[in-house]
């Protein structure tokens, strides 16, 4: 949301600093457990001066929703349209996801559990991007089948396989814990892709494909605003 007029440089750093403190609040009280005077002594503001930098509690609750799909959307377009093998991309989406649910936790529990409080048009724009991911993932699987990579799959089906091994993580993951994000993709994708197959998969050499992938993207952004980098625990 771009800044106000006549509000200081300062202004959007402190509003951004009031969503995480909403985030992890609602993740720990639940959205609807949270009042405004709730979020205000968290983050040291009157109800007045912190309506200030927000519009409204559902507000809060959107730019949550907007941190995690924004990315995880826009990451999964990019993977979705490269030239390359679909277990490859699959595989990039994979870790995509889990990057997003290990850089914001307290993000995910909110979108997972609270998106129903959302109202109107701002429910309808999360469901439809919810339905564009899915979509995505469901395109590369049928590309697989296509290609005898996979054995005849139902994609629906293989889609939510796809969904629930990942985003379970969120609710046992250790973001200072033994494993990251690219760990926890090839274990989770060697399930999947083991159980898929129509034959044998070479994982070994998927796994050097992506490490390919990774070093020949190294500082070349998929698009201006987004780099291709590996994300470990902790960043």
């Amino acid at each position: 949301m771009p800044r106000p007029p006549g509000h200081g440089p300062g202004f959007e750093i402190r509003r951004q600093k009031i969503i995480d403190i909403a985030a992890a609040l609602f993740a720990r009280q639940g959205y609807a457990a949270t009042s405004i005077n709730d979020l205000g002594q968290a983050v040291g503001l009157a109800k007045g001066a912190l309506y200030y930098y927000i519009e409204s509690k559902e507000h809060l609750l959107v730019e949550i929703q907007s941190r995690v799909m924004g990315p995880l959307l826009g990451r999964a377009r990019q993977i979705a349209g490269l030239d390359a093998e679909p277990l490859l991309r699959l595989r990039l989406l994979s870790e995509s996801l889990l990057t997003i649910i290990f850089r914001r936790l307290d993000h995910i529990w909110v979108y997972e559990h609270d998106y129903r409080s959302l109202s109107g048009g701002e429910l309808e724009i999360l469901l439809g991007q919810r339905s564009d991911f899915e979509q995505l993932i469901t395109g590369l699987l049928k590309e697989t089948v296509e290609q005898g990579v996979f054995r005849a799959l139902e994609p629906r089906l293989a889609t939510l396989q796809f969904l629930n091994l990942h985003n379970h993580t969120y609710q046992w993951v250790r973001p200072d814990g033994q494993w990251d994000a690219a760990f926890l993709s090839r274990e989770y994708c060697a399930t999947l892709f083991r159980g898929f197959a129509a034959s044998e998969i070479d994982l070994p050499e998927l796994e050097e494909q992506v490490a390919r992938f990774k070093r020949d993207r190294a500082g070349r952004p998929l698009d201006p605003e987004s780099e291709w980098e590996p994300v470990l625990v902790g960043s």
